[in-house]
C-alpha cells in the first residue's frame, strides 16, 4: 500500500490514504497471517496449522476484504438496512461455518478410527480363532473319527479286522501246507525244487477261499431271513462241501502239525479239526464276521452297500467352517462401510464447503447484496448447483408502460 501511494502526486497522498484507510490493514494482517503459517517449530505443528486454522484464516481474509469493499459502496446502493442485515447474517454464517469445520473435523476423525478399529478387531479376531482351530485340531479330529466310527453306516472296523483275520488265517495255511504242496509240485515238474512263485501263489489261493468262506456264510445267512427254502438248501450244502473241504485239507494239517498225538488215532484229527473249524468259525462270524463280509461282497461286486438311513435325530450336526463366522461379520460390516460411503464423502467434504459457501456468501452480498447459500448443509444434495444459483440470481426487466 505505502509503494500504491507513493506513486501519486504528493498533495493526492493524504486523500488517497484517507480513501483507502478502511483496507489498508488488511494486507498487513495478510502478511502476519502468511508468516504465521509458513514458520513452524515442527512439521507436526504446521500440519496442525494447516488443517485447523488455514480454511478459516482464508474465510477471515475474503470476508475482510468483502466487508471492507462494501463500505465504497454504501453510498451507492438502495436497501442500505437489508444490505446491512445480509452482511452481518454473512458474518454469522462465517462463525459458524468455522465452528461446524472443526466439529467435522472432529467427526471425519472419529469415523475413520471407528473403521480402523473394525478392521483391526477382525483381523485380531481371524488370527484368535485361527490359532484357537490349529490347538483345537487335533481334540476335533478324533472327535470327528470317533464320531464317524460310532455313527451308523459302513462298519469300517469289522471289515478291516476281517480282511485281517482272513491274511492271516491264509498266511497260516500257507505257512503249513507249502512243504506238502511244494513236495506234491516237485514231484509233477520232476524238479528238485518248487518255483519260486509257489509260496505266494499258494497264499494268494488260500486268501481267497477264507474269504469265499465267509461270503458262503454270509449267503446262508440271508437266505435264512428270507426264507427261500430252495436257496437255503443249496447254500446248506455248499456251506458243507466248503466245511469239508477246510477240515479235510487246512484245518486237519493244523492239527497234524500242533497236535501229532491225536493224529494217530483213528479219526482223532478230523474230530479236531472239525471242531476247531466250528469254533474259529463261529467266534470270528460272531464277532466281525457278521458286520464285515457285506461291506466285501458289495467292494469284489461293485455294488451298492444298502444302508439304512440315520434317523434325523441320531444325525450329527454338521457345523460351519471355523471361518464362516467371523467372514460373516466382516461382510456385514463391509456392506455397511459401502453403504455408508457417501457418508464419509460428507463428513469430508462439508467442513470445507461450510468454509468456502461462507466466502462466496460475502462475495455475493457485496455484489448482489444477498447470499446464495443457506447454512449449514445437513448433506451434499443441499447445496444448489451452478445453474440454479443463476437463474435465481437473475434480475427480471421491469415493465415499462
Amino acid at each position: 500500500m505505502e509503494q500504491l501511494l507513493s506513486s501519486f502526486p504528493q498533495h493526492w497522498q493524504e486523500i488517497i490514504a484517507l480513501l483507502l484507510a478502511p483496507i489498508m490493514w488488511i494486507p498487513r494482517t495478510q502478511q502476519v497471517l502468511i508468516e504465521f503459517f509458513t514458520h513452524s517449530a515442527s512439521p507436526w505443528v504446521a500440519v496442525a496449522k494447516l488443517g485447523l486454522l488455514l480454511l478459516p484464516a482464508l474465510l477471515g481474509v475474503a470476508a475482510l476484504w468483502c466487508t471492507q469493499l462494501s463500505l465504497y459502496t454504501l453510498p451507492f446502493r438502495n436497501g442500505r438496512v437489508h444490505f446491512a442485515s445480509a452482511m452481518l447474517l454473512a458474518w454469522w454464517d462465517a462463525a459458524r461455518a468455522t465452528w461446524l469445520y472443526w466439529m467435522g473435523l472432529v467427526r471425519c476423525a472419529g469415523v475413520i478410527t471407528g473403521w480402523l478399529f473394525v478392521a483391526v478387531a477382525f483381523v485380531v479376531r481371524l488370527a484368535i480363532e485361527a490359532t484357537r482351530q490349529i490347538a483345537m485340531m487335533p481334540f476335533a479330529m478324533t472327535g470327528r473319527m470317533a464320531q464317524r466310527y460310532f455313527q451308523p453306516g459302513v462298519p469300517w472296523v469289522a471289515f478291516v479286522a476281517l480282511l485281517l483275520w482272513c491274511v492271516l488265517e491264509a498266511g497260516v495255511f500257507a505257512h503249513v501246507l507249502y512243504p506238502t504242496i511244494a513236495d506234491v509240485l516237485s514231484r509233477l515238474a520232476e524238479t528238485p525244487d518248487p518255483v519260486a512263485a509257489t509260496g505266494p501263489v499258494l497264499f494268494v489261493f488260500l486268501l481267497l477261499l477264507v474269504m469265499g468262506s465267509f461270503a458262503c456264510a454270509q449267503a446262508l445267512v440271508e437266505a435264512l431271513h428270507t426264507r427261500q427254502l430252495k436257496y437255503i438248501g443249496q447254500m446248506v450244502a455248499v456251506e458243507l462241501f466248503v466245511g469239508f473241504f477246510e477240515v479235510v485239507f487246512l484245518y486237519r494239517e493244523i492239527v497234524t502239525a500242533l497236535l501229532p498225538a491225536v493224529a494217530e488215532q483213528r479219526g482223532g484229527a478230523i474230530v479236531v479239526a472239525m471242531c476247531g473249524w466250528l469254533g474259529v468259525r463261529g467266534l470270528t462270524w460272531f464277532l466281525f464276521g457278521q458286520y464285515g463280509t457285506a461291506p466285501l461282497i458289495a467292494l469284489i461286486s461293485r455294488r451298492p452297500l444298502n444302508i439304512a438311513e440315520p434317523s434325523m435325530t441320531n444325525a450329527p450336526l454338521i457345523s460351519p467352517p471355523w471361518w464362516e463366522g467371523p467372514l460373516r461379520d466382516f461382510r456385514r460390516e463391509t456392506e455397511w462401510l459401502h453403504a455408508a460411503s457417501d457418508r464419509l464423502l460428507e463428513y469430508l467434504a462439508l467442513p470445507a464447503l461450510h468454509v468456502a459457501a461462507a466466502a462466496v456468501n460475502f462475495a455475493m452480498v457485496l455484489v448482489a447484496s444477498r447470499a446464495v447459500f443457506n447454512l449449514p448443509f445437513k448433506r451434499l444434495e443441499d447445496i444448489p448447483e451452478s445453474r440454479t444459483i443463476l437463474s435465481g440470481l437473475h434480475l427480471q426487466p421491469r415493465k415499462t408502460g
